[in-house]
């Protein structure tokens, strides 16, 4: 019999315990149209430590980095979001859009919160490069069809596109500073790197420990909180886009067949 995997503190025992099993799925990712991207415990792993060696190597990605991350609810954004808490850096999410009727308003208010954001970003990784031109950041593009290869759009001067470098990096951390327990690990909301998984955990859901969940968030920040629970207790996640979450709400039937399929407990 196998010993119990030991408690999850960070990203770092995330990995470990993700590769108990190498082969087993960890995110299965369902997107607008029915795309369907799974990742084992194996290649989420690889994903990390591939997207980890970037961010240290380009941007010196360490604790007091700052990584904006401009992605919607996506597979890729669990990736990178769990490699910039592996260096050790402060994830920063973009604030919710303001509660205004006024469009033009709303842009406007858009434009200020990505200049406010750029200001003290170390380095924005986003899958629209497009908002982030002029505002001086270092950017990283991020496609997110499943099987792109670079990034389909013009790129602001000095961008690096991740569809097309992620994979250059090698499959293991090179080098990596220790985590500071004490340092930032999410902005606006104030959670430290030592307080990761328990803040988590506090999400409401019970979680049982080994479980597959069904994951239909409408944030980035959800998302990754929601995943971190699951994966924290050696689960793992079935992560449906926006839109997908939209459609089979009205449609039951099509939602049943998707949990039986995925084989969901939550």
């Amino acid at each position: 019999m196998a010993p119990s995997p030991a408690p999850v503190a960070h990203v770092a025992d995330l990995q470990r315990l993700i590769i108990r099993d190498p082969g087993r799925p960890r995110v299965t990712w369902y997107g607008d149209d029915g795309e369907r991207v799974e990742l084992s415990g194996a290649v989420l792993h690889n994903w990390i430590n591939k997207t980890v060696n970037l961010l240290v190597e380009e941007f010196d990605a360490a604790p007091g980095t700052r990584v904006v991350l401009d992605l919607p609810p996506h597979w890729r954004a669990i990736v990178w979001g769990l490699a910039a808490w592996r260096t050790g850096a402060t994830l920063v999410l973009l604030p919710d859009a303001p509660a205004s009727g006024a469009v033009e308003r709303e842009e406007e208010a858009g434009a200020r919160a990505l200049l406010g954001l750029a200001h003290d970003a170390d380095v924005v990784v986003t899958s629209r490069p497009a908002a982030w031109a002029g505002t001086h950041a270092p950017v990283v593009a991020v496609p997110l069809p499943a099987l792109a290869r670079r990034f389909d759009g013009d790129l602001p001067a000095g961008a690096i596109d991740a569809g097309s470098a992620v994979m250059t990096y090698g499959d293991q951390i090179g080098w990596v500073e220790e985590v500071d327990p004490d340092a930032a690990a999410l902005e606006p909301e104030a959670v430290l790197h030592g307080e990761l998984v328990t803040w988590a955990s506090r999400l409401g859901d019970d979680v049982a420990p080994g479980s597959r969940d069904l994951v239909q968030e409408g944030d980035a920040s959800r998302l990754l909180r929601r995943t971190l629970q699951v994966l924290a207790v050696d689960g793992s996640v079935v992560v449906l886009s926006p839109a997908l979450t939209t459609a089979l709400a009205q449609d039951p039937e099509r939602l049943s067949r998707l949990r039986t399929s995925e084989r969901v407990d939550l």
